[in-house]
C-alpha cells in the first residue's frame, strides 16, 4: 500500500506499569486473552500466540451473534519498545492492517504506549469505530495488568 493511501489511526495510553510488563502482555497468552479483541458480551475461546518474528496469532471471541476470529503475524519484536504485527478479521476482509506499538519508559517507572493502526483506505468509514476499539483494548490491557500485579 502506498503511504498516501493508508489511513492511520493513532491512540495513546499512559500505564503505571513498566514498559517491559506492558510489552510482555501483548505476547502472553494468559494476559492477551483478557484484553486483546475481547468484548464484554463475548468469551475468548481461542488464544494462540507464537511470539517470534514470523510467528502468528489467532484469537477467537465467541459473541452472541457468532465467533469472531482475529489473526495476524509478528513483523518486528524489539522488547520492550516496539512491536509490529499484521491484523485482520478473515471473515470480514481478506486484507490486513499493520499495527505498530511503541512504548516509551517514563521516569516514574510507568510508560506511555502509542499504537498506530495503518488501515486500508476502503475502511475509512470505520475509522472512528477502530479508534474506539483500540482505545478500549488499551484500557482493558491496563485493567488486566492492574488485576494481575506481579
Amino acid at each position: 500500500m502506498k503511504t498516501e493511501d493508508r489511513l492511520d489511526i493513532i491512540v495513546h495510553h499512559r500505564f503505571r506499569q513498566s514498559a517491559e510488563r506492558v510489552f510482555d502482555a501483548w505476547l502472553d497468552v494468559r494476559l492477551a486473552s483478557r484484553f486483546l479483541f475481547s468484548t464484554e458480551t463475548g468469551e475468548m475461546v481461542r488464544c494462540d500466540i507464537d511470539p517470534r518474528v514470523g510467528g502468528q496469532f489467532v484469537l477467537t471471541d465467541r459473541r452472541p451473534d457468532g465467533d469472531v476470529e482475529h489473526t495476524g503475524e509478528y513483523l518486528v519484536i524489539v522488547r520492550p519498545q516496539r512491536l509490529v504485527f499484521t491484523f485482520g478479521i478473515p471473515a470480514a476482509s481478506p486484507t490486513f492492517d499493520i499495527v505498530t506499538i511503541e512504548i516509551t519508559p517514563e521516569s516514574d517507572g510507568g510508560c506511555t504506549l502509542r499504537l498506530t493502526a495503518e488501515m486500508q483506505p476502503e475502511w475509512k468509514d470505520y475509522a472512528d469505530r477502530a479508534r474506539q476499539g483500540w482505545t478500549q483494548i488499551l484500557a482493558s490491557l491496563d485493567a488486566a495488568l492492574t488485576e494481575t500485579r506481579p
